[in-house]
């Protein structure tokens, strides 16, 4: 395993972080726990999960994931050997059963309250906000488009006033955002300088080969304002594993299953990663390790984060860590991007 630290921290974390999102869906706790072993084992000691987990939301399966892993860490006795992110989710349709308060102190105070017990820990290692409460452009919409109507008030300077109390507690040790844009991201960071209030260190925001928006003006403020990427579905959903291409995909498939994330299997996106299979075919490498070795050693990068819903597609995908991939077949991967730039976005 390859290890880095959390910017601005001297937290050690691995550069590929176990994703957690199918546990309690598609995946049993037994499984969650197959997973959790294999993957610290192979030297992941990072794991990121949410409040709303697992995916998609819903009333009946809320916080399940945190569950599992609470399980585990109790089971195992492994808490402070391992990093552990997780998140608030953001006001939403389908977080409605979860809470209606946005980021409020109230709220913060109560997710955060609510993760510990079922993660059955003391304190979180890294806490993140799922998603902004105001209006952008997010799942499948490229361009960001004004919503006049929109009823946020800016609240940047009292989240972090409340996540300064939450950490002088004990309760977190540090802060990150989520789908976030480069106007909030910035907010963020003026807001903590400005009055000595926590700093965020990291970003969670997708990003793959299908899906590459955040090097844009993203990547400029994680590299100058160190605000480290940690990088979800790397592999977008299973379309870059070449398993809908071929029609090998099984039943239990995150796509056949949840056919709502359409922008990863669009005519576009398909057509994208049919050039990334050829491409990985012609230099003997697996199209889901040469996905995943793209992202990894981005300069941007803190973690990876990784998911499977079996042990075989976990272990091909921590393998992953040991291909790095020359400046000859990025160059060919780059080829395919100018003529099908971001088509999941």
């Amino acid at each position: 395993m390859i290890y880095t630290t959390l910017p601005n921290t001297d937290i050690k974390v691995s550069k590929l972080c176990l994703g957690t999102m199918t546990w309690g869906n598609q995946n049993t706790q037994e499984e969650g726990f197959a997973q959790m072993d294999l993957a610290t084992e192979k030297g992941i000691n990072f794991f990121d999960c949410a409040e709303l987990y697992p995916v998609p939301a819903t009333a009946e399966t809320y916080s399940k994931t945190e569950q599992i892993i609470g399980n585990w860490f109790q089971n195992t006795g492994k808490r402070d050997e391992v990093v552990l992110a997780t998140k608030i989710a953001g006001p939403g349709d389908y977080t409605a059963h979860i809470r209606t308060n946005g980021f409020c102190p109230e709220a913060l105070k109560d997710a955060v309250n609510n993760s510990l017990k079922r993660l059955q820990t003391d304190y979180i290692d890294l806490y993140q906000l799922h998603w902004p409460e105001r209006q952008t452009n997010t799942f499948g919409i490229r361009d960001y488009t004004h919503h006049s109507e929109d009823v946020w008030e800016d609240n940047f300077n009292e989240i972090l006033h409340t996540f300064d109390e939450i950490i002088k507690e004990g309760k977190i040790r540090h802060i990150g955002i989520s789908n976030e844009k480069a106007w909030g991201t910035m907010r963020y960071l003026e807001e903590s300088k400005t009055n000595n209030l926590p700093r965020i260190i990291t970003i969670q925001n997708a990003y793959s080969l299908i899906n590459r928006v955040f090097e844009g003006d993203m990547a400029e403020i994680a590299l100058r304002e160190n605000v480290g990427l940690l990088a979800y579905s790397p592999m977008a959903f299973g379309v870059l594993s070449g398993k809908y291409i071929k029609g090998i995909a099984s039943d239990n498939s995150r796509l056949k299953l949840f056919p709502r994330f359409a922008r990863y299997s669009s005519e576009q996106s398909t057509e994208a990663a049919k050039q990334y299979l050829k491409i990985a075919e012609e230099n003997n490498l697996s199209l889901a390790q040469m996905s995943l070795a793209f992202v990894t050693q981005q300069p941007f990068i803190t973690s990876n984060i990784i998911g499977a819903t079996t042990l075989e597609q976990l272990n091909e995908n921590i393998d992953s860590i040991y291909l790095s991939l020359n400046q000859e077949l990025l160059d060919s991967i780059n080829k395919v991007h100018t003529k099908w730039p971001n088509p999941a976005p």
